[in-house]
Order: structure tokens, then sequence, then C-alpha cells
């Protein structure tokens, strides 16, 4: 829950809103709050969403920004996908301390452990949830961390949910924010880059709404370059390109995974049994084509 605390009377001009976020029930089951809170810290001094201004036992106070949260279709336009690659950039250049090891595999083995345990009152619920073979994701998860450690991708500090609802902008300071930093972890940049891209599809999943090669490249360009995108050479261009094509499969796995354990534990309405297969089968989908180009890349760098 987030809540806007703000003073009305003689003194409000020089008491500033600010926002209070009390942690839902149950997020502990796919946020880890520890992680969170100690970067969060750095990322506030760093300029990064709201100013931390105090911390309690199930929340955090933060400062109010001024601003409106973006759509799935804002991100998809030149002016925010520019603004955008720049302030990931900036976040994926910051140093913040903590384990330096990529988070991506313990998270997705710590929700497969999660979700293959749990049991719904819900009898339609369990139906769908047994058909669900965790084999299977298991095995598909040993296959593209595989090829991830042959890919020896950058690791960055990371957002790890860039959806368009992680986007706030000022219109009036022309200012993007990124905001919302709990699943904040270091992790490959591609990953981080490719969560982006997985979400012009938004929570619809219309993936038809994923940006095409020469969008990718304009992206980034702004991000390889920020003051000068011209200079981005073709090699840069195509090797940020393969390493973001073949982690946007690890996003859908993760997501996948990460969706079952919230069908179980959290009180948002939302299908995430729904989300899960939606996610799944978009893996499914794309997996050998990716697979098949990825596999050509590594070859062309020996």
């Amino acid at each position: 829950m987030l809540l806007k605390a703000e003073v009305e009377g003689e003194n409000d001009d020089q008491l500033q809103p600010l926002t209070v976020r009390v942690f839902g029930p149950n997020t502990d089951a796919v946020i880890d709050r520890g992680r969170e809170l100690q970067a969060i810290a750095f990322l506030s001094s760093a300029g990064f969403g709201a100013k931390l201004l105090g911390v309690f036992g199930n929340g955090m106070i933060q400062s109010y920004l001024v601003g409106r949260t973006l759509e799935p279709h804002d991100i998809a336009k030149p002016e925010f996908a520019k603004l955008i690659a720049v302030e990931v950039r900036r976040l994926h250049e910051l140093e913040i301390p903590g384990s330096k090891e990529p988070q991506l595999w313990n998270d997705i083995y710590k929700f497969i452990e999660k979700g293959s345990t749990v049991v719904f009152e819900d009898s339609e619920k369990q139906k769908t949830y047994e058909t669900i073979s965790f084999e299977n994701i298991r095995e598909e998860v040993e296959e593209i961390k595989a090829i991830s450690d042959s890919f020896k991708a950058p690791v960055v500090f990371a957002h790890n949910d860039l959806l368009s609802g992680n986007f706030m902008y000022n219109e009036e300071k022309g200012q993007l924010y990124i905001i919302d930093y709990e699943y904040g972890s270091h992790n490959y940049r591609g990953y981080d880059i490719a969560n982006y891209l997985n979400e012009h599809a938004g929570f619809d999943c219309d993936y038809s709404l994923y940006p095409d090669k020469e969008k990718q490249f304009y992206f980034y360009r702004h991000y390889l370059h920020p003051e000068q995108p011209e200079m981005s050479t073709k090699a840069e261009l195509e090797e940020l390109y393969a390493e973001c094509s073949f982690y946007s499969l690890a996003s859908h796995l993760y997501w996948a995974t990460w969706a079952i354990v919230q069908a179980r534990y959290s009180n948002i309405e939302f299908d995430y049994l729904g989300y899960f297969f939606q996610r799944f089968d978009e893996y499914k989908r794309r997996n050998e084509d990716i697979k098949l180009r990825t596999s050509e890349y590594l070859n062309s760098r020996k």
C-alpha cells in the first residue's frame, strides 16, 4: 500500500508531501527485503527514484515524486525510449554494495522450490496448477543457464522489473524517474534490458508489440553512448542485440515461475496462473529460434 502524506495550512509550502510505503502481506515469498533495503539507501543518495527518508518494520518513508506513471504504449515511443536508455545506463554504472554475483538463477530456483510445493484451496486453481510440469521447467532453466555461462555477459546492478509502471515522467521538468527497486540486485546487463523489451507487451501479454530490431538498435545506441549515440558501432549493436534476445528467454522463465508463487500467496486480484501460462508459452514459442541465433552468435565470437 502506498500512501501520500501532506500538511494543509499555513506551512504547507514549507513541508513537502511524502509517501509511506507499506509492504504487502506475504511479499517476502518473492522479494528479498534485506537486499532491497541495503541497496535503496545507495540508490537514493545517487538520485534514483524517491529519496529515502526512513524505514520501519514493514515499510519505508520516501519523498513524493511529481509525475505520471508510463503505460506500455509510452515506453515504445522514441522520445521515452531514449530517456529510458540513458537512465538505465546511468543505473548500470552505479557501484552498489552486496554480492556481485548475478541473482537471476538463485531467484528462479527459489521460485521453483516454493512454487512446486504449494496447495490451492480453490479446486479449479489446484486442477490447473497440477498441469504444470516442474521437471520440464527445471530442464529449461538448466539449459538456459548453461548457455548464459558461455555468454559471459556483463554483470551490473540491475532493476530487474523495468515494466512501464516503474517509470515516472515529470512533464514540467522533462525528467524521467525509475522507481520501485524491490527486485533490484546484481544481474546480467542484457537481462535487465530484456525485461524492458518484453514489457512492451504489458500485462495483456500482446507480444506483437515486442520491439523489432530497428527499434531495439535505437534504444541500444542511446544506452551505449548516451552523449553521442551515433558513435555506436555495428559490432556493439549486434552484441547487445544477441545478449538481450537471449536473456528475453530468461525473463520469461523468471516471471513465469514468480507467477506460480504469487498465485498462491498474493492478495491482489489477478490471474497469476494464467500469467504463468502466457509467459511460459511465449518462452516456448521463441525458444528454438533464439537459441539457434544465440549459438550462431557465440560461435562467431570464437
